[in-house]
């Protein structure tokens, strides 16, 4: 599918966990590259890290409630441990992203690996699943332009 061409006006934020920073570096550096491959100029971009997955979606509500963004790209990597708080986290964390972006009529992008083992968000991180922060940006780039084109709310 084809995407129409950027005009210019967009402006993308990224929001970025620091917790398993040796995972989230390299989808951001998915996400960067797609977004400027696709025309977006590096000053249309806001790259900001938080903590940990579970502090995303504030940051991500900030930019939203902004409307300086045409979408805001979330990025992190949760890794199941002994016990179920990964899925604690994963759960609000998608539930959150999703309830912004309808209450803002804005794309939320979720790339939170929610993986069981290191060896698969290595694998979702530019390994040999590709790079879910890639998916991410190619995600927002078609969204933004498909709401160009959508009657209005």
């Amino acid at each position: 599918m084809e995407r129409p061409p950027l005009d210019g006006s967009e402006r993308f934020a990224i929001v970025v966990a620091e917790w398993n920073r040796s995972i989230t570096a390299k989808l951001l550096q998915g996400a960067l590259s797609t977004l400027v491959g696709a025309g977006v100029s590096e000053s249309q971009i806001d790259v900001v890290w938080v903590p940990g997955a579970w502090e995303i979606p504030v940051v991500a509500q900030r930019f939203a409630q902004s409307e300086s963004c045409s979408a805001v790209i979330c990025l992190g990597a949760v890794i199941r441990g002994e016990t179920s708080h990964d899925q604690h986290i994963n759960r609000a964390v998608s539930l959150s992203l999703q309830q912004i972006s309808l209450a803002n009529d804005l794309p939320m992008l979720f790339g939170l690996l929610t993986c069981e083992t290191m060896e698969q968000a290595i694998h979702r991180s530019g390994g040999n699943v590709g790079n879910k922060g890639i998916e991410c940006a190619e995600a927002a780039l078609a969204m933004v332009a498909l709401l160009k084109n959508c009657p209005p709310a």
